[in-house]
């Protein structure tokens, strides 16, 4: 016969140890960092309230919320003033400031609170020369006009992330064009963002511009359930180095093409669902040993059923 206090010995042997607070903030990080776009403020609360640990969560979000903001290319307002400013990793000077090329200002980002709280003129040291200065204004301008048509809420942003130095003619630089649309609804229970990178090499001894590009959707609907889509498609293009103007023409027009193309395939591949993936996700044969017929989906009426089953109507 095992005495209580044997018991207990042996429940606590089995019980799962306690985690550490080291080990709770990264869990907490990791929901923090994959919440979906637009989102990250509730799960903060909800993460917040199960920890009930200012400090372990504090210190996750500290963490967390940059990553984020950055990664979801964050849309802000510039305090005192009308324009918005993209939180991104190629405006970044350092932990809490960011340039705007643009406006050639530099705002400071509270991260947990996704607000700006002060906005200050950049430097010259911080901006691009003038020479480079014409390719990337020139640039921002066309691609100002393609976001503005394309997407009703996007905004846009071109920074110099090589060579800013450059005076004249004969040196390599890199600009990096960034779009960021969302499409925020959670009182309709759905969320998405549009985001692409595209990275522009001007290579001056060949004169040759090469483009990379990454495009990453994500959609969010969550009536009672959790659908989620993450897809993410990556292109390479070329074309003629030029002047400011005529290189700013060329490369917008491959980015609508290459962003056109995509989102066309996105919206046939969904299109084709029900008759492709939405398949595969069923058993081949159920267990009435009988095939759905697929090709036939008509014959099935559920409220015919039912009213068969329950003799309604006879």
């Amino acid at each position: 016969m095992y005495n209580s206090r044997q018991r207990m010995a042996e429940e606590d042997e089995t019980q799962e140890p306690e985690l550490s607070d080291k080990q709770k903030k990264e869990i907490a990080k990791w929901f923090l960092l994959n919440s979906p776009a637009g989102e990250i403020q509730y799960v903060a609360k909800d993460i917040r309230s199960v920890l009930n640990d200012d400090n372990v969560y504090n210190a996750a979000a500290s963490e967390a919320f940059p990553l984020y903001n950055k990664s979801h290319m964050m849309c802000l307002k510039m305090p005192g003033k009308s324009e918005d400013v993209l939180v991104t990793s190629f405006g970044e000077i350092d932990e809490n400031d960011y340039l705007d090329p643009r406006t050639a200002q530099v705002v400071t980002v509270d991260h947990v609170k996704q607000v700006c709280t002060e906005v200050r003129p950049a430097s010259d040291e911080e901006l691009p020369s003038p020479y480079i200065e014409d390719y990337r204004c020139a640039l921002d301008a066309e691609i100002m006009k393609y976001v503005n048509e394309a997407y009703p809420k996007g905004i846009c942003s071109v920074y110099c992330v090589r060579g800013k130095d450059v005076e004249e003619p004969g040196s390599d630089f890199e600009l990096v064009v960034v779009i960021s649309a969302t499409r925020h609804s959670p009182q309709n229970f759905c969320n998405g963002s549009w985001r692409s990178v595209w990275n522009i090499e001007f290579k001056d001894e060949v004169q040759i511009m090469d483009v990379s590009g990454i495009v990453q959707v994500g959609a969010h609907y969550f009536e009672e359930g959790n659908v989620q889509l993450d897809a993410k498609h990556e292109c390479k293009d070329s074309t003629l180095f030029q002047s400011p103007d005529d290189s700013a023409i060329s490369l917008t027009n491959i980015i609508r093409h290459q962003e056109t193309e995509y989102l066309a395939a996105l919206q046939a591949s969904y299109s084709n669902l029900p008759d492709t993936t939405f398949k595969d996700l069923r058993r081949k044969l159920p267990v009435t040993r009988t095939l759905f017929p697929w090709h036939n989906t008509l014959q099935f009426s559920l409220t015919r059923d039912i009213t068969k089953e329950l003799g309604i109507g006879k």
